[in-house]
């Protein structure tokens, strides 16, 4: 039985894929943070899985827990997928932005490679990487340009990807992964924020919904397909290679509220408020991505539509908020 490790385990992304690996066959571990282990609504996500898994304490950002734990796991595989995602522009937050993104990708690879240099690798990266991109949509071979640390930090981490598999010979490999959504998404994200407040306004609890610029554009694919993709990586013929992971489809942040208010009957445009202090700096080129590599080399598409995974996003909300006031 192959043993995979997964970091960010507990996340949208970790627990999709945690449940995909126990359904291939898989001996599943986690990477947690200490403070995580006995905290439910951190565990929320893997709670139908719990008793499946095998869950590890452990401090990304040091050098010796990360080493004990590969020591004790040796894993064949081995999914990267913890970082810190909140975009700041204070020096302390930046500074610990990277520290937590780019030290943690190094440890990894670099305990991976003295103990058990058969495991294969892959690393999350972003659309940040692109940033202020020359083109769009984006492939493999369109220039990095990142403009906030959470992009430079995944840039950073690419690159020692790609050191340690060029000088080392390491299975490594980045997936490019665009903005990619679920009823799991956390609820600092613009996605989650507009279901969320659409089952409170629904359902009474709420009355508006404070955004910046509605008009932003982004390539929103769905989770639980973007896992598939990631496992796919680590299963490709040709070998350790880097993939763009998107649909290659722009929506807008009206088009998401528009989807979203309609599945409970109500329209946007009564309930919104547009604060410009929420504004962020727009792309001149639209981080849209395109996946023709992927699915040329690996088969894998998304299938899921924009539309669908937001009714289902709404709905879960719903639900959710209803079981809480009737407790």
């Amino acid at each position: 039985m192959k043993k995979v490790l997964i970091t960010g385990i507990t996340g949208q992304d970790g627990s999709y894929l945690a449940a995909l690996l126990l359904g291939k066959g898989y001996e599943v571990h986690g990477a947690v943070r200490r403070a995580s282990m006995e905290n439910t609504v951190k565990l929320q996500n893997i709670q139908s899985i719990a008793d499946k898994i095998n869950l590890h304490a452990c401090s990304l950002d040091n050098h010796l827990s990360v080493y004990k734990l590969i020591a004790a796991i040796r894993p064949d595989e081995c999914y990267h997928l913890a970082a810190s995602s909140f975009v700041s522009y204070s020096f302390e937050d930046e500074a610990s932005i990277l520290a937590a993104n780019f030290t943690s990708t190094h440890y990894l690879l670099s305990s991976i490679k003295e103990l058990c240099p058969s495991c294969r690798v892959y690393f999350a990266g972003s659309s940040e990487i692109f940033g202020n991109a020359e083109e769009s949509p984006q492939t493999e071979t369109t220039k990095f340009n990142p403009r906030s640390m959470y992009g430079i930090s995944k840039l950073a981490s690419h690159h020692v990807v790609k050191n340690y598999r060029e000088q080392y010979g390491l299975y490594a490999c980045t997936g490019f992964t665009y903005n990619h959504e679920s009823p799991r998404r956390g609820h600092a994200f613009v996605t989650r924020k507009i279901t969320a407040t659409v089952a409170k306004i629904f359902l009474g609890i709420a009355t508006k919904i404070e955004l910046g610029n509605i008009e932003t554009i982004r390539d929103w694919g769905y989770a639980p397909e973007y896992v598939e993709a990631m496992w796919r990586m680590l299963h490709n013929p040709q070998g350790p290679k880097d993939y763009v992971v998107a649909t290659g489809v722009a929506h807008t942040v009206s088009e998401l509220l528009a989807t979203a208010f309609s599945t409970v009957g109500l329209n946007y445009t009564q309930y919104i408020v547009i604060n410009k202090d929420f504004y962020r700096p727009g792309e001149q080129v639209p981080l849209i991505g395109n996946a023709k590599s992927i699915y040329t080399d690996l088969g894998w598409k998304h299938t899921t539509l924009f539309k669908d995974m937001i009714v289902e996003m709404v709905q879960n909300d719903i639900r959710e908020y209803s079981a809480q006031n009737n407790q």
